[in-house]
């Protein structure tokens, strides 16, 4: 068997394919390319179902292969610590059982042990990582690619020991042998030299490293793909902004957004971006702050340790730049939690050390009013807007304003609540929600929080889920954008039962509120558990939201049941409830919610500017139609679709009208996410225009419900032509029954091609083309040329045959000098397929 774990792949994705194991094969040929570019959505999609076949069938090397890749996403793109560490350790041990230790992916497994302890603490595990990987190196032919990649990892091991030149030597050694070996480095070794570089202060010399490692990989016929191109652009851009020129480092620096996307070069943008600042050539405002803090809190859940430091540094030198002293000392207290995860903190101490003391020497803010919390509260019922902008506009300022007076006034309530919900905003989840856990659980009380936690993903939202007796806490939580990433009290129990604090209730809607945002699945348990004590249905209410959250469809069901019951007249639940049972399928209970939520809604006119919630909303009705549109309840599309100013042309029967072109979104099965064009018959439904294949659960004229709600932006004024809404498949409600065949071959001729497609169409199939203008085939009278090809779905409707759309097909193509294949359709047809093979071999189809 070959070391070359290529060749194996190809090897062994031919002997699935042999076999009939298609859905497999395809995995092992798609998870590489998702890890290393980063498509993390369709890695996680197919992992599961792939890793269950591969020890279904009992194939301990594709099952390393498969586990790696992983780890390579988590790793390396996600810049997973502890999160990965049981993953990383449990491989490492699977990769050398005695069934896979000579399979060649097997010795990466170290490669995913090192990154790992790396993205924990890099120096604090310099002694473990160059042990396991100089045993390692020893064993390793340089001419195998993980020679490479091990190669890097001792280097970057060095770097993190402050050993910058040794790493660069270590670089040096290894190229030479991998050349001598007949190979050549890879473009990753190329950003392993410019990063020694520059930890040397060699930054000409860095910024040469990655032109020389381009153009080696360009020269060998490797176009840096958009992961390679992105990577290459960052590490540039910091070299430019530390050599003082900016505007090349502006102009290659990638955008915001980017770097929100793809974790694995955040670093490097913001050690770019903290250069540019310090020169007066990028804004620091506190919305570079938010982002910062929302990419600490992501190291923070991902057990990153020493990232997550180094960024929580960044963001606190960057906020004292600015001015924004509560922020930098919220920074620097939750760099103080991190410094005690590290193994290793000599030269981080002091800089956290040299932060703080910035942060104190900040002047404190004057307030607006003597009694602050009494005139923002009247701000607050009487121009909530207005307030609203004071807390927003300036948040950073806003959040010092608070905290002075939360000093001033600690028992009272309103201060906490609006700096939590300007933490929050700033990406500061984490102490937001400490600072109303503190009022629930004082210091000393049993259940007090002990600063343990972990981050978590998530977002939320809506209306109703804070007090709506207290103006000032409704218009803070309102105030209060989505937040990211935030802290879990996975250890703490459950605090003393409501009621014996003043604002107790209130601040556990908030908190319930930042926590559910926030992805703390743990802290929305113990606070779930304490409000049981006082407040049953909010208690039900917080775990409904958490489980809409996670996706636990039928216990927000369950949960807002049971707060019906307490609250019969509540709207939200029924709101949550109706989409709950949306996603689960069951349309009849949803229509059920909805219309049961127009009988209890407040008239528009008769609710008040804090029960606007309690009032029919549209998507309320857009809710109700489409749910009665899965029911086919077409009375009741009518109505609801009348109270939005819906026309119908007939005024009963089934709605089945042409309204106009649109996209409905749905997944492929290998879990992918894949756009299809569809006539609108209806408010909510649609009938599918393409031919499809069997990697999609639907066909040509199928008819479906969709969400009612669009995911595309409308198009800018002018812009409209070719303009189509996006909305997400929802269920499919009337299968036509049309089988798909596929056509390929030699392109005839737009007056052929288009003679036959109108031929097949007259006698009631349906064509879609699926290749473009490069998609070409092999010449038979050319071994070097290629010729125009065309690849294309032929749909049988249910009331044909694969007998008759063979013999249609002959009957148009026979003239053709090229003959089209159509393998699929003659043995469905009981035709002999032997002229399709041969066509098939002939032109490389």
């Amino acid at each position: 068997m070959s070391s070359d774990i290529w060749a194996w792949v190809q090897d062994t994705h031919g002997s699935l394919t042999e076999a009939g194991h298609h859905r497999l094969a395809g995995a092992i040929a798609e998870i590489a390319g998702h890890a290393v570019e980063g498509r993390d959505e369709q890695l996680d999609a197919l992992y599961p179902e792939a890793l269950a076949s591969a020890r279904a069938l009992g194939l301990p090397w594709v099952e390393v292969f498969l586990r790696h890749w992983r780890l390579q996403s988590l790793l390396n793109k996600r810049h997973q610590g502890e999160a990965a560490l049981a993953e990383a350790v449990s491989l490492l041990e699977y990769a050398h059982r005695e069934e896979t230790a000579a399979c060649p992916q097997s010795v990466c497994a170290v490669q995913d042990f090192t990154i790992c302890h790396a993205n924990i603490d890099g120096p604090g595990y310099v002694p473990e990582r160059l042990a396991v990987l100089e045993e390692t190196l020893a064993r390793v032919e340089p001419g195998r690619a993980c020679f490479d990649c091990l190669s890097r990892e001792y280097a970057d091991t060095l770097e993190d020991d402050a050993r910058p030149a040794d790493a660069l030597a270590h670089l040096d050694r290894a190229q030479g042998r991998i050349q001598a070996a007949g190979g050549a480095v890879s473009l990753a070794f190329g950003h392993s030299r410019a990063s020694a570089l520059r930890r040397l202060g060699r930054q000409e010399e860095a910024l040469a490293a990655y032109d020389t490692a381009e153009l080696a990989e360009i020269s060998a016929g490797r176009r840096p793909d958009e992961d390679d191109t992105r990577k290459l652009a960052v590490g540039r851009a910091l070299l430019l902004a530390e050599l003082g020129r900016h505007e090349a480092a502006l102009e290659l620096l990638p955008e915001p957004g980017e770097a929100d996307r793809y974790p694995d070069i955040r670093h490097r943008w913001a050690a770019a971006v903290e250069a540019l600042v310090n020169a007066g050539a990028h804004p620091n405002d506190a919305d570079l702050g938010a982002r910062l803090a929302r990419w600490a809190g992501y190291l923070d859940r991902a057990g990153s340790h020493r990232p997550c430091l180094d960024l929580l540094l960044t963001a606190a030198r960057l906020a004292v730049r600015r001015g924004a002293r509560t922020i930098a000392l919220t920074l620097c207290g939750e760099a103080d939690r991190k410094l005690a995860q590290l193994r290793r903190t000599e030269g981080v101490t002091d800089r956290l050390a040299e932060t703080r003391s910035a942060a104190l020497a900040l002047p404190r803010p004057e307030l607006p009013a003597t009694d602050l919390l009494p005139w923002l509260t009247d701000l607050l019922t009487t121009a909530p807007d207005q307030a609203a902008d004071l807390l927003t506009t300036d948040p950073e300022h806003a959040a010092d304003l608070l905290d002075a007076t939360r000093t001033r006034l600690p028992t009272d309530p309103t201060a906490t609540i609006h700096l939590a919900t300007t933490l929050a905003t700033l990406g500061l989840d984490r102490p937001a929600t400490d600072l109303l856990w503190h009022r629930l659980t004082p210091p000393g009380a049993e259940g007090a929080s002990d600063g343990r936690s972990v981050a978590g993903v998530g977002s939320g939202g809506g209306p109703g889920t804070v007090s709506e007796t207290d103006p000032a806490v409704a218009a803070a939580a309102a105030a209060a954008a989505a937040s990211g990433l935030t802290h879990s009290t996975a250890s703490a129990p459950p605090p003393t039962a409501p009621g014996a604090r003043t604002g107790e209730v209130e601040t556990s809607r908030v908190l319930a509120e930042l926590l559910v945002r926030a992805g703390d699945g743990d802290g929305v348990r113990r606070l779930a558990e304490w409000q049981l004590g006082g407040s049953p249905a909010d208690a039900h209410w917080t775990r409904a939201r958490w489980a809409a959250a996670e996706g636990r469809w039928r216990e927000v069901v369950e949960q807002c049941t049971a707060l019906l019951v307490l609250r019969p007249e509540a709207v939200n639940a029924r709101r949550l409830a109706a989409s709950a049972a949306t996603r689960l399928g069951e349309h009849g209970e949803a229509q059920r919610l909805l219309q049961e939520l127009l009988e209890h809604a407040l008239p528009a006119g008769q609710a008040g500017p804090d029960e606007l919630h309690r009032t029919v909303q549209e998507p309320d009705l857009w809710g109700l139609v489409t749910a009665a549109s899965a029911n086919r309840d077409w009375a009741v599309v009518r109505s609801a679709g009348a109270l939005l100013g819906l026309d119908f042309e007939q005024e009963s029967g089934p709605v089945e009208e042409e309204w106009q072109l649109v996209t409905v979104r749905t997944t492929r099965t290998n879990g992918t996410v894949t756009d299809l064009p569809a006539l609108r018959t209806g408010p909510a439904t649609a009938r599918i225009l393409p031919v499809l294949g069997e990697e999609v659960p639907l066909n040509h004229r199928d008819l479906v419900v969709f969400a009612p709600a669009r995911l595309n932006e409308l198009p800018a004024p002018g812009e409209a032509e070719g303009w189509r809404p996006v909305f997400e498949l929802l269920t499919l409600l009337d299968p036509a029954g049309w089988t798909t065949y596929w056509l390929d071959g030699v392109w005839p001729g737009e007056s052929q091609w288009l003679e036959l497609r109108d031929e097949l169409r007259a006698a009631g199939y349906a064509v879609w083309v699926y290749s473009g203008p490069e998609y070409a085939v092999a010449d038979p009278a050319d071994p070097d040329g290629a010729l125009p090809g065309i690849y294309a779905a032929l749909g049988v409707p249910p009331t044909g045959s694969a007998a008759a759309a063979d013999t249609e097909l002959h009957r148009h193509t026979a003239a053709w000098i090229h003959p089209l294949c159509w393998t699929d359709l003659a043995e469905a047809a009981g035709a002999d397929p032997t002229p399709h093979h041969e066509t098939a071999e002939r032109y490389g189809l």
